[in-house]
């Protein structure tokens, strides 16, 4: 829903809309009175998560230069990282029962986590509309308006009196409807590879997200014998990993491409999973070494997935952009749901289910390399219209 109203009414309301509706049901949590209320306020939280990937997604690609597009994209992908980091830190001493009551430090985390968040909204609401957005839409003045500001300020960070003139044109009808029914032919029948791409890249991703990041406190309790209270301590380096990959990693993505980039990205943490299992499987490692070695791995995993919603969100045309990115992340949750309860199944059994339930994993994001090399798109510095033409261009 939130996909089909960022396209239809814009980026910036929708990434403000969808962003608070996550903040709120993230408070609410800490007044949830049963289990039932408890999942009611979780959901809301998740599809406000989901529609902000679709709207701030949507915004980065039209809003940022091509050269720099695939570093800055999983860049603020990755930013998702530090507040993972920020939360595992609060959560120590808050679930800690001898400094905080059990009944009452878990409803803190949620009510903190939500609340200091707050900050995000207040900088989004700096985030222009996009300009290719308004533009779909008969908003001319609005777009060339925020266009003159961006060429402005341009112009005088680099300190220069005239910028370079565009290259191409290209005729708009504006206002083009666009039904459910062209969302699929457009997945289905113009770009069909480009939609196989898309499916794999999220459905491997978020197996291997859900599978082992979501059970990795488990993994600690269970085998490592990390108390409960401390589990946060240790997801802090995990999630720096996570962070510093797409951060360190992202210019490549723009300057030897897109292809080879994610391809090397899913292939390196597949294969760095399947020899992390192995060792943990015999029994050599302990929670400090397991916490290293997963922070490897995810190092490279989180690139390949942040450039995973770029390629969705960067291959397919503007006026289905943020349906085409819920499409494919609806299709990864759902897998990424599986994923997390076969390892929880897996996590009850032995190290030897462990060290499967990492084969799986590492399989899946070979596969998706072997798909990115095959099917990938070389979106690297090209414009987006360069890559998918918009549904409303004149033909």
């Amino acid at each position: 829903m939130f996909s089909y109203l960022a396209d239809r009414e814009g980026r910036k309301r929708w990434f403000l809309v969808t962003l608070l509706l996550y903040l709120a049901a993230t408070v609410l949590s800490a007044f949830s009175w049963n289990f039932w209320s408890f999942l009611c306020f979780r959901f809301l939280a998740g599809a406000g998560i989901g529609g902000e990937y679709s709207a701030i997604n949507s915004a980065i690609d039209e809003l940022i230069p091509a050269r720099t597009r695939g570093q800055t994209a999983l860049a603020i992908n990755g930013s998702w990282w530090v507040g993972t980091a920020a939360g595992a830190l609060i959560s120590i001493p808050l679930l800690d029962s001898d400094i905080v009551p059990e009944w009452l430090g878990w409803r803190l985390c949620f009510g903190l986590g939500g609340i200091l968040g707050l900050g995000i909204l207040l900088v989004r609401r700096l985030v222009p509309e996009s300009p290719r957005w308004l533009m779909t839409h008969g908003r001319l003045q609005e777009a060339e308006a925020i266009v003159t500001t961006i060429e402005e300020q341009v112009r005088k960070d680099k300190r220069v009196d005239v910028l370079p003139e565009p290259v191409g044109n290209m005729t708009i009808h504006t206002n083009t409807q666009v039904t459910f029914k062209t969302v699929v032919r457009q997945l289905v029948k113009i770009y069909p590879k480009r939609a196989i791409l898309g499916v794999t890249l999220m459905v491997t991703q978020s197996a291997l997200y859900n599978a082992i990041f979501f059970t990795y406190p488990l993994v600690l309790t269970k085998f490592s014998g990390v108390s409960s209270s401390q589990v946060g301590l240790y997801l802090v380096p995990f999630a720096i990993g996570n962070f510093l990959g797409p951060l360190l990693l992202g210019r490549f993505f723009d300057t030897i491409g897109r292809k080879l980039m994610i391809a090397f990205t899913y292939a390196t943490s597949g294969l760095l999973l399947a020899c992390t299992g192995y060792l943990f499987w015999q029994g050599y490692l302990t929670a400090v070494t397991q916490t290293l070695a997963w922070s490897i791995i995810f190092f490279f995993a989180s690139a390949g997935a942040s450039a995973a919603y770029l390629t969705v969100s960067e291959v397919f045309p503007l006026e289905i952009r943020a349906r085409a990115i819920a499409v494919f992340f609806v299709v990864g949750q759902g897998s990424g749901v599986l994923a997390h309860r076969l390892f929880s199944m897996l996590i009850q059994e032995s190290p030897t289910s462990v060290f499967y339930g990492d084969l799986v994993g590492a399989a899946l994001m070979l596969l998706g390399a072997i798909v990115a090399m095959v099917f990938g798109v070389k979106a690297e510095q090209k414009p987006l219209e360069a890559l998918a033409g918009p549904i409303s261009a004149a033909k």
